[in-house]
């Protein structure tokens, strides 16, 4: 088949396209353009093992250039898409050079957000993001040891628990400020909310909860040195880590025309509007079938999706519709998530949830199983993906019996 495909966007959604449309037999030319000066590499570390040292800079690493370019695949990195021409099919690169596609996959990912305090743009307070972001990060953390100066993280979300818990094992203080109520409030329910809250001040986070920031206090070298609340305290920092969410890269998308909503608008084989633009990752939102929009961040949805995008390219449609499953490390707890919980509307927990040592929380709406949380649970995290793909669901008796085997459903199923 030829033409030229161009992929803006080098993470995991974009290589994987990139590679799915190789393997499902594409031959022409194949263009992957990143804005980073780096090739793709893993994310999920760099809050996690990489910012603690537990890994190195090459464990990284997901596609080493050489190894694209011997599939046939032209990286180029540190590059500026400008717009997209729909009409012409080009897209136009910073310095006027253009580039024609027979396809285009848009895989631009997100942008960390920020707030609108006074002193927010103080080279201390950092995103994470990009492993420029976590290496800034990892700097300044090895500053703060060094000089005995705390730590502050604003948002109880995943990316800023994570760092906040990589900071203690580090042995730094660290404060967590988050504006609502509880840690994790979009993905979590207030029982594991409640238990992520103890866990992370067992471990001596200084965790605050309906915190409202009032600014960040700088020095006159412009270093953020601490962060005043509305009530009018303070905490000294040496370091500010935003996690306060991301906002999917979707302005060249909107530019061009196609359906935006908080993400690129495709449908479950990633489509646009336009038959010659997919787009995959964290930069879409995808339309349900009742018409609602779903946003999934993870790197589970920017691998199907990268696939679809590259089958949908060589119409070969293929539709994404598996169990979303998600990951975090935080301390020695793994949390693993499947399916989609919120909208539940009762719950149960099998384990022993007080001990923490392994447990699971099964969530149900109207009486059908649409999610499970799992600590150190991977046995149960396997099992919940495989009953949600089936659409098979235990009752709540069956859950809390201990001794029910949960994968009979699945064998004895009609």
């Amino acid at each position: 088949m030829d033409g030229h495909i161009v992929i803006l966007g080098a993470g995991q959604a974009g290589t994987q396209a990139a590679e799915s449309l190789r393997g499902g037999g594409y031959t022409g030319a194949l263009t992957m353009l990143g804005d980073e000066p780096h090739g793709p590499y893993h994310r999920p570390p760099l809050s996690k093992a990489w910012l603690a040292g537990e890994i190195g800079e090459a464990q990284l690493i997901m596609r080493a250039p050489e190894m694209l370019a011997k599939k046939g695949i032209t990286l180029r990195t540190g590059v500026t898409v400008e717009a997209i021409d729909r009409a012409a099919q080009q897209v136009r690169l910073a310095g006027g050079e253009t580039l024609a596609y027979t396809g285009l996959v848009l895989a631009t990912g997100s942008t960390p957000r920020s707030l609108p305090l006074p002193g927010i743009g103080a080279p201390n307070v950092l995103p994470l993001r990009s492993k420029d972001d976590a290496s800034a990060i990892a700097a300044r953390l090895t500053t703060c040891a060094e000089r005995s100066l705390p730590v502050l993280v604003i948002g109880g979300g995943f990316i800023g628990l994570e760092v906040a818990a990589t900071a203690r094992k580090k042995g730094l203080a660290v404060t967590v400020l988050e504006a609502a109520p509880r840690l994790l409030g979009r993905v979590l329910a207030p029982l594991l909310s409640d238990w992520y809250a103890a866990l992370h001040r067992e471990h001596g986070i200084n965790l605050v909860l309906d915190a409202r920031i009032a600014s960040i206090e700088t020095d006159a070298a412009g270093e953020a040195t601490a962060v005043l609340m509305a009530d009018g305290s303070r905490h000294p920092c040496g370091l500010v880590v935003l996690g306060v969410g991301v906002a999917a890269n979707d302005q060249l998308a909107a530019a061009a025309g196609l359906a935006c909503d908080r993400g690129i608008v495709v449908d479950d084989c990633t489509r646009t509007a336009d038959p010659l633009i997919v787009a995959a990752g964290d930069c879409t939102a995808r339309q349900l079938a009742d018409g609602s929009l779903l946003r999934l961040e993870s790197v589970q949805n920017a691998t199907e999706q990268g696939k679809s995008a590259a089958a949908a390219l060589l119409d070969q449609p293929r539709p994404f519709t598996a169990t979303p499953w998600f990951w975090s490390d935080q301390y020695d707890k793994k949390l693993q998530m499947a399916g989609l919980s919120g909208g539940a509307d009762a719950w149960t927990v099998r384990g022993d949830m007080a001990a923490g040592a392994s447990f699971s929380i099964y969530h149900f709406r109207a009486g059908k199983l649409v999610g499970v949380d799992s600590v150190n649970a991977a046995k149960d995290h396997l099992q919940a993906r495989k009953l949600l793909d089936a659409g098979v669901s235990p009752t709540v008796a069956q859950v809390e019996d201990s001794g029910f085997d949960l994968a009979g459903l699945l064998v004895s199923r009609p």
